[in-house]
């Protein structure tokens, strides 16, 4: 079996490996169900594992098969799976639990633990392959209307964590009613963060370096959201008095939560999404943004991976978006790879064309 592999911290050592066939009797207790891959999803993070910025194999190996956005078929299920049959659409989490409190009552997501497991990130295989054999409980169906959209669901995931754990952590204020958001960046997540709040009827404006009209600018306008370069107009003087009740940073670049954080309304709260595996300093004002924080009661924190709630509510807000907003999701699918053999062309399509929002191979 085909499967596209690296060496973890070795920049740009894409290959192809042949890996045994999975089978059911992998996962204990008739739980198992193998899963044909139909496509996968290509992010920042693969970009920079390519890159050799981080990443670990599996025990016993000494590459890592990449790909965690992935969408597949169901072609056989154990003898005490419930709620998938053969012929279902799927999409895996990828955060697989540790020993911790939190990974143990299902939220691994948010485990404790300084080792973590996730599929094709680190000490766990991804989905860069023909099929995969996976426990039910990390399987999350997908309805038919939903399947040419369905690899999007693992980013949309990350979003829809925020968004929620914003609400949850502003619960403390009885009343949080977030009117106005930025969102930094208006790449793959940064699109996404725009939708999901679009979708809670938030009046989103997405800052982005890129003169208008782009590609992603036009298909942020298609959803009611607003568009600024800031080599046009900075965050500050858009922000205007007041600022914004949430700030999404979703850049790839970690100066720009400092920027998002001097734009956050009082009680409002910044959400970082960035995974930033460099080495970028950067000097920080920290006495005004201490202040700023400590007086205007304002809340930041992290959205990484996702367990299946985050996922099963990325379906609901799909199905929403594609009767809201009809063929807008397909359109982020920019640049399909034919085929693991391209691999190469994969890589070379994620580190080198700028414009690309989505690569994804198609198996």
């Amino acid at each position: 079996m085909k499967a596209v592999a690296i060496t973890p911290r070795q920049a740009r050592t894409a290959f192809l490996v042949d890996l045994p066939a999975p089978s059911l009797d992998e996962i204990p207790e008739g739980r198992g169900v193998l899963v044909r891959i139909i496509m996968i999803g290509q992010d920042g993070t693969d970009k920079d594992l390519y890159l050799g910025q981080y990443g670990a194999p599996p025990p016993g190996f000494d590459y890592l098969v990449t790909g965690h956005e992935c969408l597949g078929q169901v072609t056989a299920v154990g003898a005490n799976v419930r709620g998938l049959a053969v012929g279902d659409y799927v999409v895996p989490t990828v955060r697989r639990p540790g020993g911790s409190i939190y990974d143990v009552i299902g939220t691994n997501d948010m485990t404790s633990d300084s080792t973590y497991f996730e599929r094709g990130i680190n000490l766990r295989h991804g989905f860069l392959t023909e099929q995969f054999v996976e426990d039910q409980e990390f399987l999350v169906k997908v309805p038919g209307e939903l399947k040419d959209v369905g690899v999007l669901l693992e980013p949309m995931s990350i979003i829809e964590k925020g968004i929620i754990q914003a609400y949850e952590i502003q619960r403390r204020l009885k009343v949080w009613r977030p009117r106005r958001a930025a969102v930094i960046g208006a790449g793959p997540l940064g699109i996404l963060a725009a939708l999901g709040m679009v979708l809670h009827g938030i009046d989103v404006t997405v800052f982005a370096r890129s003169e208008p009209p782009t590609q992603n600018s036009t298909l942020l306008t298609e959803i009611g959201a607003h568009y600024i370069s800031t080599r046009q107009t900075s965050m500050a003087d858009a922000a205007g008095v007041g600022g914004y009740d949430i700030v999404f940073e979703a850049s790839g670049s970690s100066p720009q939560m400092f920027e998002g954080a001097g734009v956050l309304a009082k009680n409002g709260v910044l959400i970082l999404s960035s995974i930033t595996g460099g080495s970028t300093r950067t000097e920080v004002g920290s006495d005004r943004l201490n202040l700023d924080f400590v007086l205007g009661n304002k809340v930041m924190f992290g959205t990484v991976n996702a367990h299946r709630g985050y996922f099963e509510q990325g379906v609901s807000d799909f199905a929403t978006t594609m009767a809201s907003f009809p063929g807008w999701l397909p359109k982020l699918l920019t640049h399909p790879i034919d085929g693991l053999d391209n691999y190469a062309a994969m890589f070379q399509t994620l580190v080198e064309v700028k414009e690309a929002i989505k690569v994804h191979v198609i198996v």
